[in-house]
């Protein structure tokens, strides 16, 4: 390429080229520092920019007094929902006693329409577990269900569960209100 081909492309971004040497050339002037140039050490007095606490020059005699110890009569709690919590509390507390069921579980080894499938499922479980598990037959229109064992959580109904899968290999586990003793 021709040079004055190359100074015709590159005239406008001479002026741009310009600005940028100038802002290097003032970015590098000397600034004043708080290091000092004998021992190396920095050091910047910055008394103008910290707050003061109006201690006095000599902090030693300074008069320490005890905090007050009765109550101030305007920091009094008022209306305090401290009686109506308890009342809400107390019926809490006698429902609780009052329930005579909780959220439990049972496993259900047979739910069908027929009565006679019901029994055969209860009595081969009881031939099968004896006195160990007690079934239960439940009838709601329109079918009968055959239940086994009172559970408070899953971890305990698990083991009696796995033991049944043998005999019954559709028992599920159910969620079912137990009665507390």
């Amino acid at each position: 390429m021709a040079p004055n081909k190359l100074l015709i492309r590159m005239k406008p971004y001479a002026m741009n080229l310009g600005l940028a040497l100038l802002l290097l050339q003032v970015s590098c002037v000397a600034q004043q520092s708080g290091v000092n140039a004998t021992d190396g050490t920095y050091t910047e007095d910055l008394t103008a920019v910290r707050p003061s606490y109006g201690y006095g020059e000599d902090r030693d005699s300074m008069e320490v007094r005890p905090l007050p110890t009765e109550k101030n009569p305007a920091m009094a709690a008022t209306n305090t929902v401290n009686t109506r919590v308890d009342v809400v509390m107390d019926s809490l507390d006698k429902l609780n006693q009052l329930r005579k069921y909780i959220d439990g579980f049972t496993i259900q080894i047979y739910s069908g329409p027929k009565r006679d499938e019901a029994l055969g499922a209860k009595a081969k479980m009881v031939k099968a577990f004896g006195d160990d598990l007690e079934a239960d037959i439940q009838y709601t229109q329109p079918k009968f269900r055959v239940t086994v064992g009172k559970y408070f959580s899953k971890l305990e109904a698990q083991k009696d569960l796995m033991r049944l899968k043998g005999s019954f290999p559709n028992a599920i586990l159910v969620p079912e209100k137990v009665p507390i003793r």
